[in-house]
C-alpha cells in the first residue's frame, strides 16, 4: 500500500511516529506501508516512489525542511501529490475550517475522483459534505475514513461499525470537548473561568481565541457529525441549539456539586419523531451518570441502542499521538479489508 500525507503538523508526524514504531510487526503480519510522499504548507514536500524513510522525514519536519530531503522529488503541492505519484491513499491531516471546510474538502473530493481512497482527521469536510463525498468514494469505488474527527484516536465509527453491526443508535450524549471540561473540572477546585481558561491555555488544551471551545460550537461540529453519520441525519450548524459555558461562575460549578450533580457541557442528539435533533449546552449531570466522571481534559460518549442498551467509551479526544492514532487505524483497517479482497 502507498501512501501519501498531505498535513505533516503535530496529527501528521504523529501518525509517522507511530507507523515507524509498528513497522516491523506491520510487516510480520504482511502488511506493507510505503510512505511515497508528504507535503505540507509550511514544512515543504518530499516524494519518491520507492518509499520515504520515515524517520528522516520526521527529523526534517521538526526543523519545517521536508524539501531538503536528498535526492527526491521536491516542492510539490497536494493536487500535484494526489494526480501525478503512485499513492493510492492519501491521508489529509491540514487544518480545519468549519465554515468553509477547506482546503481540505478539495483535497479529498480531488482525490476520491482520481479513485484514491482517503483517511482524514479534518471535521470541516465531514460536517459540510459528508453525503457528497461518500457519493464520490461510491462512484469511485474508493473507501472515505474518518474516525478522528470526533474523538480523535478513540474509536467511535470503528466501534459502532465493528462491535455494534445492525445496532440503531437511538441516541447519544457526550462530553466532546476537552477543553471546557478541563475548565470546569478546575473550577469546580474554585478557579474562576477566566483562570481556568488562561490555565488551558498554558498548558496548550485551549487556543490563543477559544472561541470555538468555550462557546460550544467545536463539540456541536462533532455532534452534528454523529448525527449525520450514525443516525442518518443531514443537519447543518445552524440547526443545532448550541450555548457554551461562558456564563457559567465557580459558585455555580461548585453548588452543583454539593447537590450530588456536576456540569457538564453535554453534546446530544436524540429523536423526536422521524427528526433527529441535536443540542449542546451546560447541564447538572447525577454523579451516578458515567458521564459525570469525566475529568480532566477526557472525552466520553454513551450511545443508546435498540439491542444492548447504553455503551459507554472514554478517551482522549486531541493530541498530536492521538490523532495521528486515528489515521493509522484507519489505516490499518483499510488495508486489512483490501487485503481481504
Amino acid at each position: 500500500m502507498n501512501v501519501a500525507l498531505i498535513g505533516c503538523g503535530n496529527v501528521g508526524q504523529g501518525f509517522l511516529s507511530l507507523l515507524l514504531e509498528k513497522k516491523k510487526d506491520l510487516e510480520a503480519k504482511g502488511i506493507k506501508i510505503n510512505v511515497v510522499a508528504v507535503c505540507d504548507k509550511i514544512r515543504g514536500s518530499a516524494f519518491d516512489p520507492d518509499g520515504l524513510n520515515i524517520a528522516k522525514v520526521l527529523d526534517l519536519a521538526s526543523k519545517s525542511d521536508i524539501s531538503a530531503y536528498p535526492s527526491v522529488i521536491t516542492n510539490m503541492d497536494p493536487f500535484a501529490v494526489i494526480s501525478k505519484t503512485n499513492a493510492n491513499v492519501i491521508l489529509e491531516a491540514t487544518w480545519t475550517d468549519l465554515r468553509s471546510g477547506e482546503p481540505a474538502f478539495t483535497h479529498i473530493k480531488e482525490a476520491l475522483s482520481f479513485k484514491k481512497h482517503v483517511v482524514t482527521t479534518n471535521k470541516g469536510p465531514i460536517l459540510l459534505y459528508f453525503k457528497e463525498l461518500m457519493r464520490i468514494a461510491e462512484m469511485n469505488e474508493v473507501e472515505l475514513r474518518f474516525e478522528g474527527v470526533v474523538l480523535s484516536g478513540t474509536p467511535v465509527f470503528n466501534l459502532v461499525r465493528e462491535c455494534l453491526p445492525e445496532s440503531e443508535i437511538i441516541s447519544f450524549r457526550g462530553i466532546l470537548n476537552g477543553t471546557t471540561n478541563y475548565i470546569l473540572t478546575r473550577m469546580e477546585e474554585g478557579l474562576s473561568f477566566e483562570d481556568a481558561l488562561r490555565k488551558a491555555q498554558e498548558l496548550g488544551y485551549a487556543e490563543a481565541d477559544p472561541t470555538m471551545d468555550v462557546e460550544g460550537w467545536d463539540a456541536g461540529a462533532k455532534a452534528l457529525i454523529l448525527a449525520n453519520v450514525l443516525m442518518g441525519a443531514n443537519l447543518k450548524l445552524n440547526d443545532i441549539e448550541c450555548e457554551g459555558i461562558t456564563s457559567l461562575k465557580v459558585e455555580d460549578v461548585k453548588g452543583v456539586l454539593s447537590r450530588g450533580k456536576r456540569y457538564k457541557l453535554i453534546a446530544e442528539g436524540y429523536k423526536d419523531g422521524s427528526v433527529v435533533k441535536v443540542s449542546v449546552k451546560p447541564q447538572e449531570v447525577p454523579l451516578s451518570d458515567p458521564l459525570a466522571n469525566i475529568l480532566g481534559t477526557l472525552n466520553a460518549i454513551t450511545f443508546s441502542t435498540d439491542t444492548v442498551g447504553d455503551v459507554t467509551i472514554v478517551g482522549k479526544g486531541a493530541g498530536g499521538r492521538e490523532a495521528g492514532y486515528a489515521l493509522f487505524a484507519d489505516l490499518i483497517s483499510l488495508a486489512k479489508k483490501l487485503c481481504k479482497a
